[in-house]
């Protein structure tokens, strides 16, 4: 019901849209012109009147105030429209600066359009000054982290740390794409498809790891177990061999190799390697590599250890047997 109102008072049609506007328009000057006076002399009345403070307003008043208000906020409507337009074909801005551009422009042409329409009713703006400067403290408060996530938005748009198709990994450990870049929160896809919202003065304040800021590369770290027993130049050699042949391994920088630890039971390496573009994701690449290391071991008699532990029971050679 709520989205069949909002059709009717905002048509999607650019022509529907025009022809509401120029409908207002035309009946707004034929009440200037005074073709409404036979309607304005049966509700121009005090019968159907009523005071707020010195001002009088009859049904009549009502009606043309309302007629007023609704031909300015229709005109700011459609001067949105055309801005969000226009602002849309510069494609020298990236999606989210264009975003931040409309809305500030689209926040501009609704508060001139709200002060043109008080000023056409003839309110004395004066008397607003108490009142605004109570609301001011209250919205002051209420809308406090409003206008922190947005003034938060303002600067990530500004210093370009988190834009729209930015892999980012939050502090929390959720990963995913930045899809929407607002003036109040950034929606990130995760890469099981969950939609996140995250609010812009989180980004500010918490760490934010952004995985293609500057670049899209990424490494890969493998870490590896071999065995005592085993040749360990050996191990080392196919290790490096599994990485290079993948496909997606970089060749500068290339893949190293290094031993780490002796462990308890193993000779401990750790394998790094690049890959190209992370946003492809870096999972698959180090799967292909760990069953390729798997494969190689087993072909050159390479063992990877695995936690064990011997049992050793000790008796004494002699038990004596103590009666009463």
């Amino acid at each position: 019901m709520k989205s069949i109102w909002l059709h009717i008072l905002k048509p999607k049609g650019s022509l529907a849209k025009w022809l509401v506007f120029l409908t207002m328009l035309a009946a707004l000057a034929l009440g200037t012109m005074g073709y409404f006076e036979t309607i304005r002399h049966y509700t121009d009345t005090e019968a159907l009147s009523f005071k707020l403070g010195d001002y009088r307003i009859s049904a009549y008043e009502a009606m043309k105030a309302l007629l007023i208000i609704a031909l300015v906020f229709w005109s700011a409507a459609i001067a949105s429209d055309i801005a969000e337009s226009r602002i849309g074909k510069l494609k020298r801005l990236r999606a989210a600066n264009r975003a931040l551009m409309l809305k500030i422009v689209q926040i501009g042409i609704y508060f001139v359009s709200f002060l043109f329409a008080l000023d056409i009713l003839g309110i004395d703006l004066t008397t607003l000054t108490v009142f605004s400067g109570a609301l001011g403290i209250g919205l002051g408060f209420g809308l406090q982290k409003i206008a922190s996530n947005f003034i938060s938005g303002i600067i990530l748009l500004l210093e370009k740390s988190v834009e729209q198709d930015d892999l980012i990994e939050l502090s929390d450990g959720t990963s995913g794409f930045v899809r929407k870049a607002n003036a109040r929160y950034m929606l990130i896809e995760t890469f099981d498809s969950r939609e996140i919202l995250i609010p812009n003065e989180d980004l500010i304040t918490n760490r934010v790891v952004n995985w293609t800021l500057t670049s899209s590369k990424g490494r890969i770290e493998i870490p590896i177990g071999v065995s005592y027993g085993s040749d360990i130049e050996k191990a080392k050699d196919l290790i490096l061999e599994a990485a290079t042949q993948h496909p997606r391994c970089m060749s500068d920088p290339g893949p190293k190799c290094y031993l780490r630890h002796f462990g308890d039971s193993s000779v401990d390496f750790i394998l790094h390697f690049w890959v190209s573009d992370v946003t492809e994701g870096r999972w698959e690449p180090h799967s292909d590599v760990l069953f390729s290391i798997w494969h190689k071991f087993k072909e050159n008699g390479i063992e990877i250890p695995f936690p064990q532990r011997d049992l050793h029971l000790k008796t004494p050679e002699t038990i004596s047997i103590v009666t009463s």
